[in-house]
């Protein structure tokens, strides 16, 4: 049984930071590629950014210069930065991993919200 926990959401105030940990200690996450997600109210879910297990880096157009995604691979976690929050980044936020199997476990999701 692989446990997923994401925390690290909550509320802020628009150009605040949050930073976002997804744990996963059963798999080995040196060979885990993880992803981060969102759905905002009435929108579908989105790639925010995503790393593969050779380190490559995406970002969304929306999440270039703010956010960071980042792992420490000993500590089976991972971590998304968010910087400079805007109001439109209000949603939920899900971790997804996939490992060298090709399995995928995804996060139970953690609410972020940025108002001011």
């Amino acid at each position: 049984q692989v446990r997923l926990v994401e925390s690290g959401g909550g509320f802020v105030q628009p150009g605040g930071s949050l930073r976002l940990s997804c744990a996963a200690p059963e798999l080995s996450f040196a060979n885990t590629a993880m992803g981060w997600y969102r759905q905002g109210p009435g929108k579908q879910r989105e790639l925010v950014a995503d790393d593969d297990v050779d380190g490559i880096v995406n970002y969304s157009d929306s999440a270039k210069g703010r956010f960071i995604i980042s792992r420490d691979n000993a500590k089976s976690t991972g971590w998304l930065q968010m910087n400079r929050l805007k109001p439109d980044d209000t949603a939920i936020y899900y971790c997804k991993l996939t490992d060298d199997s090709g399995r995928q476990f995804w996060g139970q999701g953690t609410q972020v919200t940025v108002s001011s």
